[in-house]
């Protein structure tokens, strides 16, 4: 069956008015997407700046970029390679014709069998290639992963593919890690360095902050950019930003707010309710964690939570 395309998704993401530059972390990229068949992972909790980033790399980039933003929808494999192949024939027309093709066949294809077309195609464009796929913590379909396995193993040489994703995604990542060309950014990196902090407090969000009070409020988030913008939205016409910022902690309204929409909400419900019923303890372990929540797999459903 045809899958009717959302065309924004394949389309770059618009540049935003003063935004603070990630250079050193395009410069990153650039680098390493030059290698043959390479491959970068950028895997951080949400409000990191991910898909900014990547679409500062993707300005700069020389070689031709095809973008997919992902989402829920995308679970399904038809969909999923159909948006694939439309990514890439926004740059590269007629690639992956033969794929798209047999995608809207009626049998059962096996998971190697549409990443085996695109990478005979891929293999005979005479220039470089590079596909993005962002937001890819939304796929959760192990059809998927496999068949992107396959892609990733068997990338020909003038091909790139970059990763953004929220949790690092079932794929052979340790195999992945020791081949040339593999790039890896991640949250630690992501975090805005005091001069980027200032940058952003002062031009990009229009406030006139001591270097004292930018330095005090990078250490106090740590960096973390949604973060930063909520705070700075917060101080906008206070007359005591100083005790602001002194006063700005991690349950501040607006950091709750976004935590709420962005994390808690997108967890499987019985991850939501193990986080609210292990909510009123200070310090945790596996053990204490069962014994309030009444569930035996405590330590799991905690490293399951690390990453939000």
């Amino acid at each position: 069956m045809p899958v009717s395309l959302l065309t924004a998704k394949i389309h770059l993401p618009l540049a935003r008015a003063n935004v603070v530059s990630r250079g050193r972390l395009s410069s990153r990229l650039l680098d390493g997407m030059e290698q043959p068949a390479s491959i970068a992972l950028i895997s951080a909790p949400a409000g990191f700046g991910k898909t900014t980033m990547l679409g500062e790399f993707a300005a700069q980039c020389p070689a031709p970029v095809a973008w997919l933003s992902l989402d829920d929808n995308d679970n399904d494999p038809i969909q999923f390679w159909t948006y694939v192949i439309a990514a890439c024939q926004a740059v590269q027309a007629h690639l992956g014709d033969a794929a798209l093709a047999l995608l809207q066949a009626p049998q059962a294809l096996r998971d190697e069998t549409i990443p085996t077309l695109l990478i005979n195609d891929l293999a005979k464009l005479p220039r470089r290639l590079l596909l993005v796929l962002d937001d890819y913590h939304a796929i959760q379909n192990a059809s998927v992963h496999a068949g992107l396995a396959f892609l990733l193993e068997h990338m020909p040489a003038q091909t790139g593919l970059v990763i953004s994703t929220r949790v690092d995604p079932p794929l052979p990542l340790a195999r992945l890690r020791v081949r040339p060309g593999w790039v890896e950014i991640r949250a630690l990196d992501l975090r805005f360095t005091t001069d980027e902090t200032g940058v952003f407090l002062n031009q990009s969000m229009g406030l006139n902050l001591s270097e004292s009070d930018v330095a005090a409020l990078e250490a106090r988030t740590e960096g973390w950019i949604a973060s930063l913008q909520l705070a700075a939205i917060s101080m906008k016409d206070r007359s005591d930003v100083s005790g602001f910022i002194r006063a700005f902690t991690g349950s501040h309204a607006y950091v709750a707010e976004y935590l709420a929409e962005e994390v808690l909400q997108r967890q499987p419900v019985a991850v939501r309710d193990f986080l609210l019923r292990t909510s009123i303890l200070e310090r945790m372990n596996a053990s204490l964690c069962e014994a309030v929540s009444g569930e035996g797999s405590s330590r799991v459903e905690s490293v399951s939570t690390q990453g939000g």
